[in-house]
């Protein structure tokens, strides 16, 4: 119980959190302040591209936003709505309404905050760099297209579930004369991100494009669709209606969802930590400070929160030491709820999509994308894989198809540096030295490499003895040790004598188990060292051909 309690105290806040606020809250108070006008336009968009609406992804900003960074794992990250997360939302909205997302963001926290209890946190580091690049590059690619719509100003529904498809559709379905002003606003806010990130990157592009299409729009009168009202309060928190057959039908999205909250969150501090030395990352309080800021978000109406890359990038960048600056952060986003609410209403939906396109196009990287071409025909496949599946299909099975792709190769390299050698006798030879066949097996006796190996050894013809020397063996798991015990008891049948050298104490348990030492002929047919190996064989061909020369039906003497 002591243990138990030692563990859940583990992942609470402590005065530790905070250790260096009074040299850093300068650093910190400015780095909140911008990362929270870098926010805003995202917080909003996001929003309104999941199908939720701006108003529940800044709740989101808001409200996860100051939970995952009080009880959150790492002390730099920003969290609240995603790019990744809109990706798998959207669909969610489409079949199950908009209340299923609060439900969702539930249950998926509830899930997280599992995670972290059971200590699953470092399963992360187990995700390969070719999937983790090609789950990225294709969340890219589908918040580009999901783009499109408003791009061109038309309606959002009524088109494929696939983003690929719902974007022909759109410019398939476009009034190219009125398509030409929301097309105008969103080459304008890339424009100007792009031209303040080549020539000012400190100064917030996406904030500053928004500001400007926004103003040309209002007076101009242009009648391109804007956000609309939002409340100027945070709304009250509640339970989501559900109800048992809401549950069973969300209980896959929340998988999902869930899913990909603990993937992007613990990447994204894991990318923290690279950047500057803010101090170490509880991978497990992250995962429990995750779920803690989607329930929390799910009570407000939000959506489920991740810690965000560029934002917890934009952070750090900006001098943030502590988590203080993540809670400014939050805190900034609401003031500008409390006081700004009808300014930021007014805001064109196109400019949002500006915002987004241009975030998704620095997503596929092709410096990266190049990198892991590069690095590999196997690294290539996984990435191209993993980018396919997440932009035909879904970003969890994405990551399956990844993963088993990448274990697929990572076995078969494993096995093809394995090998069964026979090699020659040391020493001075004997007389029948060549019914002796000695194999030197290297590498792993596993399940991708067993038959191999054992084909190697029995297809040896006219041999009396046999000795294995598995002293260079890495791996044996239970294929492996059944296979060698068929093996053994192949050749016995044959007549043949198998001998084992160098047996590793960590296999003998499972060589024990699985009837290795039982197969061989006799129990002292296990030897140390390859000397007295050997003299035992040879003594067994020299017994073997003095009792062939005794006639038969004569005394034995």
């Amino acid at each position: 119980m002591a243990a138990v309690l030692r563990g859940l105290r583990a992942l609470l806040p402590t005065r530790d959190d905070y250790r260096g606020v009074r040299e850093s809250w300068r650093a910190d108070l400015v780095a909140g302040l911008t990362v929270g006008i870098v926010a805003l336009p995202l917080a909003l968009a996001f929003g309104v591209s999941s199908g939720v609406g701006a108003e529940a992804g800044l709740v989101t900003a808001i409200v996860a936003g100051l939970i995952a960074a009080v009880f959150g794992g790492s002390n730099v990250q920003v969290s609240g709505p995603t790019g990744a997360m809109v990706v798998v939302l959207a669909p969610i909205v489409v079949v199950h309404g908009v209340g299923a997302v609060a439900v969702v963001s539930l249950m998926a926290g509830l899930l997280v905050l599992a995670a972290g209890v059971l200590r699953l946190g470092r399963a992360v580091s187990y995700i390969p760099w070719p999937v983790i690049e090609g789950f990225t590059a294709g969340i890219g690619i589908i918040i580009f297209l999901q783009q499109v719509p408003a791009a061109l100003g038309v309606s959002a529904g009524g088109h494929s579930s696939n983003a690929v498809v719902a974007a022909w559709q759109v410019i398939t379905k476009a009034s190219w004369p009125q398509a030409l002003l929301p097309l105008a606003a969103v080459l304008a806010v890339a424009a100007i991100m792009l031209l303040l990130g080549r020539f000012a990157p400190a100064i917030p592009g996406s904030f500053v494009a928004i500001l400007a299409v926004s103003i040309v729009t209002a007076l101009a009168g242009s009648p391109l669709p804007v956000i609309g009202e939002l409340p100027s309060t945070l709304p009250a928190p509640a339970l989501p209606a559900f109800d048992p057959a809401t549950l069973t039908a969300l209980a896959g999205p929340a998988v999902a969802v869930a899913a990909l909250a603990a993937i992007e969150s613990l990447l994204s501090a894991r990318v923290a930590a690279t950047i500057v030395d803010t101090g170490p990352v509880n991978a497990d309080r992250e995962l429990f400070g995750q779920g803690l800021a989607s329930i929390a978000s799910g009570f407000f109406g939000g959506m489920p929160a991740t810690g965000a890359i560029a934002r917890t990038a934009v952070n750090v960048r900006s001098g943030a030491r502590t988590r203080l600056a993540a809670v400014i952060h939050a805190l900034a986003l609401l003031l500008v709820v409390l006081v700004a609410a009808p300014v930021v209403g007014a805001i064109p939906l196109a400019a949002l999509s500006g915002v987004l396109m241009m975030t998704a196009a620095r997503m596929v990287a092709p410096a990266t994308i190049g990198r892991v071409l590069r690095s590999g025909r196997s690294s290539a496949a996984i990435f191209a894989v993993t980018l396919v599946v997440t932009v035909a299909f879904d970003l969890v099975i994405a990551v399956g198809i990844g993963l088993a792709a990448a274990a697929f190769f990572a076995l078969r390299a494993l096995s093809n540096m394995s090998d069964a050698e026979r090699a020659e006798l040391p020493g001075h030879p004997a007389p029948g030295d060549e019914r002796i066949a000695l194999f030197t097996v290297r590498g792993s006796l596993f399940f991708g490499a067993a038959d191999r190996l054992i084909d190697q050894i029995s297809e040896t013809p006219d041999i009396e003895v046999v000795v294995l020397r598995l002293s260079d063996v890495q791996i044996i798991d239970a294929t492996g040790a059944n296979a060698l015990s068929e093996l053994i008891a192949a050749l016995e049948r044959r007549g043949a004598t198998v001998l084992l050298k160098g047996v590793r104490p960590e296999h003998r348990p499972i060589l024990e188990q699985l009837g290795v030492i039982t197969a061989l002929r006799h129990p002292h047919h296990l030897f140390d060292e390859l000397e007295p190996a050997l003299a035992h064989a040879r003594d067994h061909i020299r017994r073997g051909e003095a009792e062939r020369a005794v006639p038969p039906g004569a005394p034995t003497p």
